[in-house]
């Protein structure tokens, strides 16, 4: 199949890799990125595991807690420049209230929520016809904690990056807010290696041994020796995806459970939202549309 320069410009902006590899890697996986990606890595040409996450719609996200409920909302927009519209951050204030108040479970659920003299469905059209772009209410998520917990929060550039923890065995809010700051600019994906699927774990080996069995450097090792090799890498890889085995982010001396463990806390959960992970943005080009102009 034919590979596009736009394919191609994607998978570098997600690996690091070069341009020649990323082509040769998307041809080998037929255009499929998320494919080319592994193929990348085993081969030992992308060092970027954690990008697939990739942000490309814009808008914003908000945190907000009420006693024992809190509620993570997102809400896109065509453009940055609307996400700091005084109507859109009013409409992102109701919708976050609106959904913490109600039992909500699915989007269209939120969008039918009573908001003032209407619905909350009404309100995203309302905005999207004095904005002038089209606004969508894409995700939300309501968390509950017991009396004994402690929700800490944290919105990294006005809401680009909202983040909620549960957490027990403290009342410091501190504490709480320092792991919701961890999570935020960290991006871990389980809390610890227990709460991490075998799959995910398997898949991990895979591209680890393939890594492995690609370096020409360890071709005459062992096969014992290569097995410890990738068990090793293979820790290393999973202990980046869990909160209690990252580096904390205040101190580069220490692991994250070290500092709960210290204050006799641990992390119950966590949300994390950035906003237009895994939405594929329109890619303009500015001098077609320039040629059409001028014709």
């Amino acid at each position: 199949m034919a590979i596009t320069a736009a394919q191609v410009k994607e998978l570098r902006e997600l690996t690091g890799a070069g341009m020649m590899d990323c082509k040769k890697a998307l041809v080998e996986c037929e255009g499929d990125v998320k494919k080319a990606i592994d193929w990348l890595r085993e081969k030992g040409i992308s060092k970027a595991a954690k990008k697939e996450g990739r942000t490309a719609a814009e808008g914003l996200s908000k945190v907000v807690v009420k006693g024992n409920r809190a509620a993570v909302v997102e809400i896109n927009s065509e453009t940055d420049f609307v996400a700091k519209n005084d109507k859109f951050l009013a409409l992102l204030d109701e919708a976050v209230n609106a959904i913490l108040d109600s039992n909500a479970k699915t989007v269209d659920e939120a969008l039918a929520l009573t908001v003032g003299e209407g619905t909350l469905n009404d309100a995203v059209v309302n905005a999207t016809a004095i904005i002038g772009e089209k606004i969508k209410l894409r995700r939300f998520e309501i968390v509950e904690k017991n009396d004994d917990e402690i929700f800490g929060t944290y919105m990294h550039n006005g809401g680009q990056i909202s983040a909620l923890t549960v957490v027990k065995g403290t009342q410091d809010a501190q504490i709480a807010k320092n792991m919701a700051m961890q999570v935020a600019s960290m991006t871990p994906t389980y809390v610890s290696r227990k709460d991490m699927p075998a799959d995910i774990v398997e898949h991990e080996r895979q591209i680890q041994t393939e890594l492995v069995n690609n370096d020409e450097t360890l071709a005459n090792k062992p096969e014992k020796v290569k097995a410890g090799i990738v068990e090793g890498r293979l820790s290393k890889s999973l202990q980046e995806m869990c909160l209690v085995d990252q580096i904390f982010f205040l101190n580069q001396d220490q692991k994250c459970g070290q500092y709960l463990k210290e204050n006799g806390a641990e992390v119950v959960k966590f949300v994390r939202y950035k906003v237009g992970e895994g939405i594929e943005k329109r890619v303009d080009d500015f001098a077609a549309e320039v040629a059409a102009m001028a014709k």
